[in-house]
């Protein structure tokens, strides 16, 4: 077998001398003769299937239960010294056996795997995992729930956003008083998202190596870092802020100088810019929460190493994390709309709030019940959220790093190795 790492093309000779299965390549084997001239000694059926042909991973295949093929690596091959070293997945040759230990494979993730992951995370270990969804969710909802009905709603009415006869100083106080509900509760919000991401992503990285945790064990395994997450959890927020504030900075300007068509243009375009800029960054340090946990590295460094991976795959980490964002708003949309309907009709409160989504207009009963979607809602979508991004930053470390050695070692798969061509899977 080849060594050395890279990719392997079909026929291609191997460094380390002939092949004992392969054909005769003597003058014998030049002029096109019948198979009869072939060696009478050939390997088994199953040792020469061509990778990703029909019927490669039925009952003649050598892979045991539980086990799967490695995909593309994503560079110029394995990493060095790897087992899946010199394999494609195109080549010609069996499959290399892969462990799976916990709820994924031990190889390069395709994006059903990382979705069915956090899914099968939540299956596995489903006490620990919606015990802590559950509580954070019922906290910020209940939380959210009180500031609405006790302290946004006395802070003064948005009509004036909806109204065209609005005079521009009730149209400025009436978006002052938008913009403080909007941020009392994007910090609720933010304060229970720093929760679910330390506790899950000690949970999910136990789950990887088909280990249990409680809440007890995650809270411990996440306290040294939670200061630091929680500065990084508010960072990133803010970051994407200030890129869409300097793009619309100098619309701002020009409009508070009197021009205020051409102000308002440049305000909106600058606005855009500074919005595509904020998506950019918020994916290419998405990554920086899982390392920041499990690395134990500094909001710095963090962000450093976020930004390493991301590299060169920032479409792909853009394109999953927005598949699974539709997801959970999905799952969210269809529990939220039912007890939105059952919460108008019971409270007798305008239709128009809700429309409106003017929360300060509704009454204790409306706040309530939909408080209660809520709260099923993201106890389903937290970790499917979280799982998402561990999984994540755990293929990409795979795909760069070979993490997947380090992973199988901890979970105590024996016999995979840079050594060993195949693993055994528990």
């Amino acid at each position: 077998m080849n060594d050395s790492p890279g990719w392997a093309s079909p026929g291609s000779a191997p460094s380390d001398g002939p092949d004992e299965g392969a054909p005769p390549t003597g003058p014998a084997d030049q002029d096109s003769g019948p198979p009869s001239k072939w060696s009478k000694e050939q390997p088994p059926a199953a040792s020469w299937t061509a990778p990703g042909t029909p019927g490669a991973d039925g009952p003649s295949s050598s892979q045991g239960p539980g086990q799967g093929a490695p995909g593309n690596w994503g560079g110029a091959g394995a990493p060095p010294g790897h087992p899946y070293g010199g394999w494609d997945g195109s080549g010609w040759g069996g499959r290399p056996a892969v462990a799976k230990p916990g709820v994924i494979p031990l190889r390069p993730l395709g994006v059903g795997e990382i979705l069915d992951g956090a899914v099968s995370t939540m299956r596995a270990h489903w006490r620990t995992v919606l015990g802590i969804s559950l509580g954070v969710a019922a906290t910020t909802q209940i939380l959210i729930i009180l500031m609405q009905g006790l302290v946004l709603s006395k802070g003064g009415s948005t009509d004036a956003l909806n109204d065209p006869d609005a005079t521009a100083d009730e149209l400025a106080s009436a978006f002052g008083n938008s913009l403080l509900d909007s941020t009392a509760v994007l910090l609720v919000t933010l304060l229970g998202s720093f929760v679910v991401t330390a506790l899950l992503t000690m949970v999910t990285s136990r789950a990887v190596l088909g280990k249990s945790v409680t809440t007890a064990e995650a809270w411990r395994d996440a306290r040294p870092q939670l200061p630091r997450l929680l500065g990084l959890t508010f960072l990133l927020p803010l970051l994407a802020t200030a890129a869409v504030a300097v793009g619309a900075l100098p619309g701002v300007l020009l409009m508070s100088a009197g021009s205020l068509d051409g102000g308002g243009l440049l305000a909106i375009f600058g606005g855009v810019a500074g919005l595509v800029v904020a998506v950019w960054l918020l994916v290419r340090f998405s990554l920086s929460p899982p390392a920041l946990m499990l690395e134990k590295q500094s909001v710095r460094k963090s962000l450093s190493r976020s930004a390493k991976l991301v590299r060169g795959s920032w479409w792909r980490v853009f394109g999953i994390q927005v598949l699974a964002v539709i997801i959970v708003n999905v799952v969210v949309g269809i529990i939220l709309i039912p007890f939105s309907l059952l919460a108008v009709a019971l409270s007798g409160d305008s239709v128009s709030g809700f429309l409106a989504s003017d929360l300060t207009n509704v009454g204790w009963t409306f706040l309530i019940i939909t408080g209660i979607g809520s709260v099923i809602g993201s106890t389903l979508t937290f970790p499917i959220t979280a799982g998402v991004t561990v999984l994540l930053y755990i293929d990409l470390r795979i795909r760069r790093e070979a993490l997947d050695l380090e992973l199988a070692r901890a979970a105590g798969v024996e016999g995979y190795g840079p050594n060993s061509g195949t693993a055994t899977g528990s």
